[in-house]
């Protein structure tokens, strides 16, 4: 019988309540500068987020992974493939959702290719796409190869990933935006309709290439998790994981002066980097959590997030893109032509944004309103029972 792990759940639920925080401010103009992430190379504490919730799934996945090896191949790749499509397919909707825009007083279909201009279009990768890419690939990888061989594949793709990286790329700055020789494979397979461009640039920071790193999250994930069941509660297992994290943090640090670190092409140097923090965090989480004993009330509210994770963060999504639908007009422009906002801005407009003091603490504070009421919302499954597994 394995333990159950309560801190391992508080971690998840930990990194998806700060997912809806950094990608729900009342305005994208005023952000903390910790909530915004890196410009380019380096890292913000936002910057951990997304590789802490990959190195989550891996540790969930070492509890699973033992019951779809005893059920065989044929077992593993139903549940494999139709997980990872349905995260995907999810993330495929929310893209698009809600289908319909506003131009002028009418809703328009949001094309999969807009015809007045053809280089914009529905983004087919992201947040979710990318959890199901990696988590697709590392479950193989794991499950054929065992942890030693899945250990020693990882090691392997970081290094291809670098070298790839360094022989592709720009010659004169091949770790840079333009010069990265993703951007070519995403322009190939994607097309620039489908790629993001909110950096100025056709620029895809959950791209094809770049997710050969977020596989390798996935994969140590799952170490350490496997890692911490065969161990058990003890110190002798958190002294590990705090020698394994410090050992990765320097690597991850030393790797940096060659290939940067850098979230938005998910470096190698990044991938070991923010593990070496995941595992240090986990380990002292299990320190006061198992060992100690000490159980306050942030453990819990984060615990309740853990439980519906991918639904809830999916839902922090929909629910602003829907309310974008609902119009309110709020007066008329210098021409008399009626100017609407939605009831998500209008909340943030009206109310939080006249709060005293620095813009940034308005926004905070919208941000924080919405983790409070999907809070409620996970709270509430949870007494229910209703555990929404995708």
């Amino acid at each position: 019988m394995k333990e159950r792990f309560y801190s391992l759940d508080v971690f998840r639920g930990a990194t998806v309540c700060l997912m809806i925080l950094v990608n729900n401010p009342g305005s994208w103009s005023h952000i903390y500068p910790p909530l915004e992430h890196a410009p380019w190379h380096g890292l913000t504490p936002t910057d951990l987020v997304f590789p802490f919730f990959l190195f989550a799934v891996g540790n969930a996945l070492s509890f699973v992974m033992p019951r779809l090896q005893a059920g065989g191949d044929g077992i593993f790749w139903k549940k494999v493939i139709k997980r990872s499509l349905l995260i995907f397919i999810i993330g495929l909707f929310l893209t698009w959702w809600p289908f319909f825009s506003w131009q002028g007083n009418q809703l328009a279909f949001r094309h999969w290719v807009d015809p007045k201009n053809p280089e914009n279009g529905v983004r087919i990768l992201g947040v979710l796409a990318r959890i199901a890419i990696a988590y697709f690939f590392a479950s193989i990888i794991i499950y054929y190869l065992k942890p030693k061989g899945a250990f020693l594949a990882g090691l392997i793709l970081l290094l291809l990933y670098w070298a790839l990286c360094f022989l592709l790329g720009d010659p004169s700055d091949p770790y840079s935006m333009t010069g990265f020789f993703g951007n070519q494979v995403d322009k190939a397979i994607l097309h620039i309709p489908h790629m993001y461009k909110g950096e100025g640039i056709p620029f895809d920071p959950e791209g094809i290439m770049s997710t050969m790193g977020p596989v390798v999250q996935v994969i140590f994930g799952y170490l350490i998790g496997d890692y911490i069941q065969k161990k058990g509660k003890n110190f002798e297992m958190i002294s590990g994981l705090f020698v394994a994290g410090t050992v990765m943090l320097l690597t991850g640090f030393c790797w940096d002066m060659v290939f940067p670190i850098n979230k938005k092409i998910w470096t190698s140097s990044y991938v070991i980097y923010t593990t070496g923090l995941a595992t240090i965090t986990i380990a002292t989480m299990i320190y006061m959590i198992e060992i100690k004993n000490i159980k306050i009330w942030l453990g819990k509210f984060f615990n309740v997030f853990g439980k519906n994770a991918l639904f809830v963060f999916a839902l922090s999504s929909f629910l602003p893109k829907l309310l974008w639908l609902i119009r309110i007009p709020i007066g008329a422009d210098a021409s008399g032509k009626t100017e609407y906002t939605n009831p998500w801005n209008w909340l943030y407009v009206e109310k939080y944004s006249k709060i005293p003091g620095d813009p940034k603490l308005g926004s905070l504070a919208f941000a924080i309103t919405v983790i409070i009421f999907m809070w409620a919302i996970s709270y509430w499954l949870d007494k229910k029972k209703i555990y929404i597994k995708v």
